[in-house]
């Protein structure tokens, strides 16, 4: 599974800024105000050879009260699920009884915890850091968040000891398959439902530090390997348990599967923690099946209200087949497992270069791209650049004016005329190398012919 890296400190040191850029996001915000952050924000990165999960936290601050009382116990939360911890401190300010209250913190935790010393631009970074020395947590890694500086450094040092994780399937897990959802969704249901009611688990993955686990087994004859991050319980204990919820743990079932299964509870609302979850998944490029769940004994006008819910609030996954289920009484289960596997095959779908140009040309006979300063964006060929999820490269020129609604219209194109219904497509345009590129005055094709007559 992906290492956790916590991101902890006093307030106003630059938290949210090196998150931005670990993440390659602006999905944390960032203002120079302190107490900015109070929840805990995450993301996926990558700096190096090793991809890691972020949290983002909003500070630890000694004898807290009201809402950073609330702040201070996110944070402690975000260290107790996270492998290693950046404890980040401000070089303007110096060491301060505030970074010397966080670095407490943070070695009770147990957990390896290295010192940024943030805020070094302009400065010597050996000198900027000697100070910190005393918090007794090693060397400090001298960086600039704001200016990127010193991040390869401090992810080398952050996860060195940790190897990386084998993210190809092997053949005698199938399909992987992760089933994610807000507490007590039904989860844990759906997973016992498929493997069977009285099913003992009998293969747990070792390694997991948050205990999401891998049991295999098959249906229809084709192999699958569920990643219940929930904790498979027998059906007896279910009804009095609510399920815990970890953004983490979803977030590495996301990762590793190839399939994901979004669980909605149709007896509540449509949540933006559903909504939040569906657009990682696809923003991750997995395949995409929705399960709207406790479906049996719901009354029509409530039926009506989840589907007008689901239609307003999760148009971005309108490419994700919809199940209207009951894991306790297994209706509509065995559909949903079709989806899954068709949405699998969909992502691994290999398609050739003659079609794909073929289907392109189609496309754009029936409706062309915009004029960019009176010229036609021209799109002259594709082919397929990656599966899972398929990666659809076009050549041609100007390309890089195509408009946004261009692109959704050749995906819906190709999702259509390829059956990829269930994966996100993604398109990527390249535009051709102009031969005259850094020539002054290139010569027209008509000029060079001109000047090939009068040579004659």
């Amino acid at each position: 599974m992906l290492p956790v890296v916590a991101l902890v400190g006093r307030p106003n040191v630059g938290k949210s800024t090196l998150f931005n850029v670990l993440t390659g996001t602006r999905d944390a915000l960032v203002a120079d105000e302190p107490g900015l952050t109070r929840d805990r924000k995450y993301g996926y990165g990558r700096i190096g050879d090793l991809p890691y999960i972020v949290v983002d936290t909003g500070g630890l601050i000694e004898n807290p009260g009201g809402l950073e009382s609330q702040m201070a116990d996110q944070t402690l939360r975000a260290v107790a699920e996270a492998d290693r911890v950046v404890l980040i401190v401000d070089a303007r300010e110096g060491l301060t009884p505030a970074d010397q209250f966080a670095a407490l913190s943070v070695r009770r935790s147990g957990k390896p915890v290295v010192v940024a010393v943030n805020k070094t631009e302009a400065r010597k970074a050996a000198l900027s850091s000697v100070e910190f020395h005393a918090l007794g947590l090693g060397e400090p890694v001298p960086i600039a968040a704001a200016h990127g500086q010193g991040i390869e450094a401090l992810m080398d040092v952050v996860l060195a000891g940790l190897v990386p994780v084998e993210s190809t399937p092997r053949a005698e897990e199938g399909i992987r398959v992760a089933v994610i959802g807000r507490p007590n969704v039904g989860k844990s249901t759906l997973i016992n439902r498929l493997l069977g009611e009285d099913r003992v688990i009998a293969s747990e993955k070792p390694g997991t530090t948050r205990d999401s686990v891998f049991i295999p087994f098959e249906r229809d004859g084709v192999r699958y390997t569920l990643i219940d991050t929930a904790g498979v319980r027998r059906r007896a204990r279910i009804e009095a348990t609510v399920e815990k919820f970890s953004v983490i743990k979803a977030l590495q079932a996301i990762d590793s599967a190839n399939v994901v299964i979004a669980l909605i509870d149709a007896q509540d609302t449509v949540a933006e923690q559903d909504a939040s979850l569906l657009g990682i998944a696809a923003d991750r490029g997995r395949a995409l099946v929705i399960g709207v769940n406790k479906w049996d004994a719901l009354p029509a006008e409530q039926r009506n209200h989840i589907r007008a819910q689901l239609e307003v609030r999760l148009p971005f996954v309108d490419f994700a087949p919809l199940h209207f289920i009951s894991a306790r009484h297994g209706s509509g289960v065995g559909e949903l497992m079709q989806s899954v596997h068709a949405a699998y095959v969909a992502s691994m779908r290999e398609i050739a270069t003659p079609e794909l140009t073929r289907t392109l040309e189609a496309a754009l006979e029936a409706h062309q791209p915009p004029l960019v300063r009176g010229r036609r964006i021209k799109l002259r060929y594709a082919h397929q650049g990656g599966r899972n999820p398929p990666l659809i490269v076009i050549h041609g020129n100007q390309t890089r004016h195509v408009p946004e609604a261009f692109r959704r219209y050749l995906i819906n194109v190709f999702r259509k005329a390829y059956h990829l219904d269930g994966t996100p497509v993604r398109i990527e345009f390249r535009s051709e190398e102009n031969p005259f590129a850094g020539r002054r005055n290139p010569l027209t094709p008509r000029q060079r012919r001109k000047r090939q007559r009068i040579r004659r």
